[in-house]
């Protein structure tokens, strides 16, 4: 049994460079998720698209457990390793999945983008993390920008009551998820507790099996090799980068810089989909990355601190 503790404050030169490109991978992999969603969901329905690309993920995640030779976490990891696995692997993919079938693109964005301020206040309450003002600034900020996204792009699709409440219950999963994820990282590599997360939430969605296979059967091979992408990319790699990170600073920060995918989403979609966004649609997408810019920057007491060797919690950066 192999179990890889958090790292301390004085992290090596090369292991402070690793956890900020683990953020980067992450948000560019969620960002091009939204992408082969659109694809893959024109083919399978919210809950066997949520278990092929779990089935995707697990089967990566378990051959470079394997690989690795890193076996199971800690007996006290696993509370947190099946939380999360419900309600971030399983609840939050089918429901996301399901809402965006309901809402707009632009109505969905809007509430989804909740789950970041809420990680941040369950991770000052549940974790004791700090609330520092350019946090909460700058996730002000990328939370307006991701509003003007989202109003950009609402008008083309239909919304309902049923969606918007979908939609809540994924942001609210996904927060909760996370929070309930970062303490079990101190009893487990990030490999161990994604590739168990990523299991209990496949586990949780096997009732979709019937259909899996019935839309298999009929799908066109494009959206089932989205799916597989989703699965091998979005899901494994992204979610245990996301681990790697999450055991290195505090929920809330990390978080903050997930406000990014919305600004890469719109340059993906004109780059690969050649869809031209309209000006206020960049303005939007702007204020995020400006946002996120904010929120990840240290207040001068902060630094002083950090150049005396003491570095607070609230105000590490990954």
């Amino acid at each position: 049994m192999t179990t890889t503790p958090a790292p301390s404050a004085a992290s090596s030169p090369l292991r402070d460079w690793r956890a900020p490109a683990a953020v980067c991978t992450t948000v560019i992999l969620w960002a091009s998720a939204f992408v082969s969603i659109r694809s893959a969901g024109e083919a399978y329905s919210p809950g066997a698209l949520a278990l092929g690309r779990l089935l995707a993920g697990s089967l990566t995640l378990g051959a470079i457990l394997l690989v690795r030779r890193e076996g199971l976490p800690s007996r006290a990891a696993w509370p947190g390793v099946i939380a999360s696995g419900l309600l971030w692997f399983g609840l939050y993919m089918v429901v996301l999945n399901w809402g965006e079938q309901q809402v707009d693109a632009g109505t969905a964005a809007m509430i989804v983008n909740i789950g970041p301020i809420l990680m941040a206040l369950l991770g000052a309450r549940l974790l004791g993390e700090g609330l520092p003002r350019r946090l909460l600034t700058g996730m002000g900020v990328s939370f307006a920008g991701a509003v003007v996204v989202g109003l950009s792009m609402s008008g083309h699709g239909s919304s309902s009551v049923l969606g918007v409440l979908l939609c809540l219950v994924a942001a609210v999963s996904y927060a909760g998820g996370v929070v309930i994820q970062k303490p079990a990282l101190r009893h487990g590599s990030p490999l161990q507790i994604t590739t168990f997360g990523c299991l209990v939430g496949t586990a949780a969605c096997l009732p979709f099996t019937g259909v899996l296979v019935s839309e298999a059967a009929d799908a066109p091979l494009s959206a089932t090799l989205n799916m597989i992408y989703l699965g091998v990319f979005p899901t494994a790699l992204a979610f245990t980068t996301w681990a790697y990170a999450l055991a290195r600073t505090t929920a809330g920060r990390l978080g903050a810089t997930t406000y990014a995918v919305p600004a890469l989403v719109v340059l993906m979609s004109w780059l690969l989909l050649g869809e031209v966004p309209a000006l206020l649609t960049v303005a939007g997408g702007l204020l995020c990355l400006a946002g996120v810019a904010i929120s990840r920057t240290r207040s001068r007491a902060a630094s002083r601190t950090a150049a005396g060797g003491e570095e607070p919690a609230e105000a590490r950066v990954s």
